[in-house]
């Protein structure tokens, strides 16, 4: 019997020691091949610390002397929610701005700070983000409520990221789709857009039997979604008029039924006790687990758009996207800053005179890469500071999205829910229409003008 534990227990050592292997491979590969992946599983951890910490934070906050000074609000469990929120903003806001001013400049894979810092050193990068994540709990409140005002305006920036990424991908989406010389494509394209106006109706008729119900006066209600119908026929009149010389029936049909999608959002961010918030009443209701599955759901939401804009680099033309485009991912050729032993002989192998005098040069330089020419000249494949400092303005918004735009306590296991988060979402259908419209008119506005860039 002592054999037989002995075995069973180096096995189980070895499956153990096996299993660390593994997942530290894993993990290596995982960086190895898309760092923005690694950076978007530190901010998801951040954005679960901040949802965590809001509704379960009072214990720990109320240990904090600096805290407990404002005897105004401290025995209120949202301020102390809120703090913690903010705090752990303040953290990641600062972490990802610092990275996205060391990676300033960086258009190369022979620089430096694409191997030591883009794509390595995560053990010193990790450690970084948990002392930022936690030295923000030792500021003072009147630092951590001025830091609101800052978040709010770094939330719009994100918001207007969206709105950007969004028109870009539709537009390109169509051109695409439309230079395909395959008419499957173009009846593609026919379905989506029958497809999203018949939505729109959809969630038009939602609006109209969810927040407007019978009794109370939901004027106000009444007035956005009718509102939001006459953006939709103006998105359709604008496109399909001469004066759109760029105009399409399927990009119009995409941003209606987004707007109608965010005049949705807007009247489910009404308080749930509110008398025309119908459906609000329905959610009070529902199961916890129902609710965090909507919440998570958003929150990924949010992360998935910070990928994607920090990675869109080309679209807001900060000087660095040489010509890269959306597509590129973190694997494509040139993404390792070093080569193997094995593809450096091929290269040297099969390289030019001209390359290999290039790499003697490179060679002859401190510091320099030991590869060829080509390989010193492959940019990279998107912004990295951009990158970064999209996850910063994420990390603001993180703040707005938890605490109600900073102007009310949010109940457990809802997000966004206020008279503040109605209003924003409001504005934003309003800005995504005419930043539409204004892509559609400003040709024939402005004749002069190259919009083909």
């Amino acid at each position: 019997m002592f054999v037989v534990g002995w075995v069973g227990s180096a096995l189980a050592s070895c499956a153990a020691t096996c299993a660390c292997h593994a997942c530290g491979f894993a993990s290596q590969e995982l960086v190895r091949r898309s760092a923005r992946l690694a950076y978007c599983v530190l901010f998801t951890l951040a954005l679960v610390e901040a949802w965590v910490l809001r509704d379960y934070a009072q214990p720990l906050m109320e240990k904090l002397p600096w805290i407990l000074r404002h005897e105004t609000e401290r025995s209120t469990e949202a301020f102390y929610g809120q703090q913690a929120v903010y705090r752990v903003s303040i953290g990641n806001a600062a972490f990802f701005g610092l990275m996205a001013l060391t990676m300033l400049g960086v258009r190369y894979k022979n620089d430096k700070r694409d191997l030591y810092l883009q794509h390595g050193g995560w053990l010193v990068k990790v450690g970084l983000w948990l002392l930022f994540n936690a030295l923000p709990f030792f500021l003072p409140v009147g630092v951590v409520n001025s830091y609101g005002w800052l978040a709010r305006i770094g939330s719009g920036c994100f918001l207007c990221m969206q709105i950007l990424m969004l028109l870009d991908f539709v537009v390109h989406w169509n051109d695409t789709w439309v230079d395909m010389d395959d008419v499957r494509y173009l009846y593609a394209l026919l379905a989506i857009t029958v497809t999203a106006f018949l939505g729109t109706a959809g969630i038009v008729a939602v609006l109209f039997y969810f927040f407007n119900p019978s009794g109370p006066d939901c004027s106000f209600n009444i007035t956005m979604i009718v509102f939001t119908i006459l953006i939709g026929l103006l998105l359709t009149g604008v496109s399909m008029s001469t004066y759109a010389t760029n105009g399409s029936i399927f990009p119009a049909s995409i941003f209606t039924v987004y707007c109608t999608y965010l005049c949705y959002s807007a009247m489910v961010a009404e308080p749930h006790d509110d008398a025309c918030n119908s459906l609000g009443h329905r959610l009070n209701a529902a199961s916890a687990t129902t609710l965090a599955l909507g919440m998570g759901l958003a929150l990924l939401s949010v992360v998935y758009s910070a990928l994607r804009a920090g990675s869109n680099t080309a679209l807001f033309n900060l000087g660095v996207s040489l010509g890269i485009t959306e597509g590129d991912e973190d694997e494509s050729e040139g993404d390792r800053p070093l080569l193997d032993a094995e593809e450096k002989g091929e290269a040297d192998t099969t390289s030019t005179s001209a390359g290999l005098d290039g790499a003697s040069k490179a060679a002859a330089r401190p510091g320099a890469y030991t590869a060829t020419t080509a390989e010193e000249n492959v940019p990279v494949t998107y912004n990295y500071s951009f990158f970064h400092l999209v996850f910063a303005l994420a990390s603001m918004y993180i703040a707005m999205l938890m605490t109600g735009w900073g102007t009310n306590p949010q109940e457990r296991d809802l997000i966004d829910v206020g008279w503040t988060s109605v209003w924003v979402k409001l504005v934003t259908q309003w800005a995504t229409a005419l930043t539409y419209v204004w892509m559609l008119v400003a040709p024939a506005v402005f004749p002069d003008r190259d919009f083909s860039h």
